[in-house]
């Protein structure tokens, strides 16, 4: 999904909505000298998830799947009411024959699918396609379930999705290189956790074909954009995504399969208790975020990452990590590569750890390290990543932009 910058008018009217919205965030009021900027670590929770939380544990928390009683009952259909939540959430076009399973996180959710599903997949000279640019979350459990397959023997291929260096996206120029007879299986991201572009998965789909399974790992997209897995849209076989980046609780996320071109996937062993004030915290979230918009999230995020690159790029002693060409406020087409909400950077003589502290001695948290990259180097690839959610600010992106520049 290609999202532009609103227009002036279109600004202030979006302008007008967001004041309204900030105020259902407790933690962020109640520190109006502080500006959070590391949403694409952990999203802060609007009051109506908070109270949905304290309103199961006050009323009826118990073991879901497990009694008979009034609680125990309440609980299991929240849990199955969820499931269904999620769903619709995400405009299922198949809801009777796909799948919603819940997990502690993103991580947790592709190692399912790799363990459980992909190494029942594959077969000797398979070939799948990864990322090795992305998430670790989204590079290691592939490689783990090569491991596990060549424990038993079974020899499989994995491939590297190729990249553009220039904007970070996947060079889907280049992926007819890497696409062959044996491709069973691809790993993606549908927004980069470090450049903030949309990946352009549709374009993999292409590549590949009809058949090919494609797990998409969505972990900054859902909460943040729309999300939608109709065909016409996400022809994906799998979204992975984390409740705590989507306004919901830590410790819990999802697992949706569509179950349409594969065996049905089904987490393997035994299913303990799940998280269910997590789970309720979801439900909550998903239905806040439609109340508010997803679409009017990602036109103010985009806006605001769009005034932080416009502002950076005319700062000799910051180099601007990701697609170049769309750098400044009015550049390019309404096709033009946007950043959602992620902008990252390095001062060219200051190390990030060093920046952060400096940013947060002004009231400005931010993330500083490797970002969790896969084969990114800690010591030599540090950078400082400001990520924005819908409770953030132009007042909080100037301001920063004016601490940043007196470091130029």
């Amino acid at each position: 999904m290609s999202v532009a910058p609103p227009q002036p008018g279109e600004e202030r009217a979006l302008a007008d909505w967001q004041r309204g919205i900030r105020e259902q965030f407790p933690i962020i009021t109640a520190h109006p000298d502080l500006a959070y900027l590391d949403s694409a670590a952990t999203a802060q929770k609007p009051r109506a998830v908070l109270e949905a939380v304290q309103s199961y544990l006050t009323t009826s928390n118990a073991n879901a799947g497990r009694g008979t009683y009034p609680w125990a009952n309440r609980t299991t259909e929240l849990v199955e009411r969820t499931r269904r939540r999620v769903k619709e959430f995400l405009a299922d076009p198949d809801p009777q024959r796909s799948a919603v399973h819940f997990t502690s996180g993103t991580t947790e959710g592709l190692r399912a699918v790799a363990r459980d599903w992909l190494t029942s997949f594959l077969s000797d000279g398979d070939e799948i396609l990864v990322p090795f640019a992305d998430h670790r979350a989204n590079l290691e459990p592939w490689l783990e379930a090569q491991r596990l397959l060549a424990d038993r023997g079974v020899e499989v291929r994995v491939r590297a999705l190729p990249y553009q260096a220039e904007s970070g996206d996947y060079d889907h120029r280049a992926l007819d290189r890497v696409v062959g007879p044996r491709t069973r299986f691809v790993a993606a991201t549908h927004l980069h956790h470090v450049y903030g572009g949309d990946m352009n998965v549709h374009r993999i789909r292409a590549a590949v074909g009809p058949d090919v399974p494609i797990c998409l790992d969505a972990a900054q997209s859902v909460g943040h954009l729309p999300v939608t897995v109709a065909e016409s849209a996400l022809d994906v076989d799998f979204v992975v995504f984390s409740g705590h980046k989507a306004l919901a609780l830590p410790g819990t996320g999802a697992v949706w399969a569509r179950n349409a071109r594969s065996p049905v996937f089904e987490p393997a062993g035994w299913q303990g208790t799940p998280n269910t004030a997590g789970i309720a915290s979801l439900e909550a979230a998903l239905d806040w975020l439609e109340a508010a918009g997803t679409e009017r999230i990602a036109r103010w995020t985009v806006a605001l990452a769009t005034r932080l690159t416009d502002g950076l790029r005319h700062l000799a002693s910051y180099e601007i990590l990701g697609c170049q060409s769309s750098l400044a406020a009015g550049s390019g087409t309404p096709r033009q590569q946007r950043r959602h909400g992620i902008v990252t950077f390095r001062h060219r003589g200051i190390p990030s750890d060093d920046l952060s502290f400096i940013l947060f001695s002004e009231g400005f948290m931010v993330r500083a390290d490797s970002l969790c990259q896969a084969g990114a180097d800690e010591k030599k690839d540090g950078s400082v990543r400001v990520s924005l959610h819908v409770y953030n600010t132009v007042d909080e992106v100037e301001r920063l932009l004016a601490v940043l520049a007196s470091l130029d």
